[in-house]
C-alpha cells in the first residue's frame, strides 16, 4: 500500500492497513522515494515510473518476509497509486490481484475536466519556465499541493485542502504541502494503462466516487466497461476522499477486503 500524489503513509492509510491485518493479511505501508520517512533528493519529487519501481521495491522486501507467501501478493492504491497498481497488475506478474480506490486512469482528459484552457495553458507556461531553469542552474522549484479556495495549487478542489488538513498532523511534521514542478509535468500525461488487456487475468477492483472530480468516476467507468472479468466495480456517494471517513472507509475497506479474501486466502 501507498498512498496519492502528494501524501504520506500516516495521512488516512493506517485505518485501511489495520483493517486489513485484522483479518490476517500482511500489509507492507511505505512512502515512494523523496517522501515522508523515505530518503532521498530532491524532496517533493513524484515521478510516476520512479513511484512504480518503489511499488516493485516493496513486493520484493515483502516476498521476503517469513510470514508472507510469496506467491500471494496483492496491492491497494489510491488515486495517483490507484493508477500505479492498474500498470503494475499490467506488467508485474508477482501480482495477484488489485484494488483500485479513485484511481487516476488518464490524467490528460482529467485535468482537461477540471480546469479551464486558460488556467492549463498559465500551468504549461510555468512549467516550461521551470524546465528552462532546471536545465541552466538546477534548481527545483515547488507547486502548493493543496490551498484555500481561490488560491494556486495543484489539487484545486475544496474537498482536497479540507481533508488534508485535518489528516496533515498524524504526519508530525514529515509532510510538506509542495510538489516539484517537474512532478506537474509529468502527472500531467500520466495513463498508466494504455494498454487494458493487458491486466487479464489478474482481478480488478475499482471504487469511485459519484461527485469526485480529481478521479471521474466517467473515465474510471469507461476503463471498467473496457477490462475483462475478473472485475468488480463499487460506487461510493461521496467526493475523491470520502472513502477515508464514515460510510464511505465502511464500504470501501469491506470491499477491499472481500475482494483480497476471494482471490489470496486459500481454503
Amino acid at each position: 500500500m501507498a498512498h496519492g500524489i502528494g501524501l504520506i503513509k500516516e495521512m488516512g492509510l493506517p485505518q485501511f492497513a489495520e483493517f486489513f491485518v485484522q483479518s490476517r493479511f500482511v500489509v507492507s505501508l511505505f512512502d515512494y522515494r523523496y517522501l515522508g520517512a523515505s530518503e532521498g533528493e530532491p524532496r517533493g519529487q513524484m515521478l510516476p515510473t520512479e513511484q512504480q519501481e518503489d511499488y516493485r521495491n516493496a513486493i520484493n522486501w515483502t516476498q521476503l518476509q517469513s510470514e508472507v507467501d510469496p506467491e500471494r501478493i496483492g496491492l491497494w492504491g489510491f488515486s495517483y497509486s490507484g493508477g500505479h497498481v492498474l500498470h503494475l497488475a499490467a506488467f508485474d506478474p508477482r501480482v495477484k490481484v488489485i484494488v483500485a480506490q479513485m484511481p487516476t486512469v488518464n490524467a490528460f482528459l482529467n485535468s482537461r475536466r477540471l480546469v479551464s484552457p486558460l488556467e492549463l495553458d498559465e500551468l504549461t507556461k510555468l512549467l516550461s519556465q521551470d524546465r528552462i531553469k532546471r536545465y541552466q542552474t538546477g534548481e527545483v522549484s515547488y507547486f502548493p499541493l493543496v490551498a484555500p479556495p481561490g488560491q494556486p495549487s495543484f489539487l484545486v478542489t475544496p474537498d482536497a485542502f479540507a481533508w488534508v488538513e485535518s489528516t496533515k498532523s498524524a504526519s508530525e511534521g514529515r509532510w510538506k504541502n509542495r510538489l516539484t514542478f517537474e512532478s506537474i509535468e509529468h502527472c500531467l500525461y500520466y495513463e498508466p494503462v494504455p494498454h487494458l488487456e493487458a491486466i487479464f487475468p489478474t482481478p480488478l477492483c475499482l471504487i469511485v466516487g459519484e461527485k469526485d472530480f480529481l478521479a471521474t468516476a466517467e473515465l474510471t467507468t469507461s476503463v471498467y466497461a473496457r477490462a475483462m472479468e475478473p472485475k468488480s466495480f463499487t460506487i461510493l456517494k461521496g467526493g475523491h476522499f470520502d472513502g477515508f471517513e464514515g460510510e464511505g472507509f465502511e464500504i470501501a475497506s469491506t470491499t477491499a477486503l472481500k475482494w483480497f479474501e476471494k482471490y489470496l486466502k486459500q481454503g
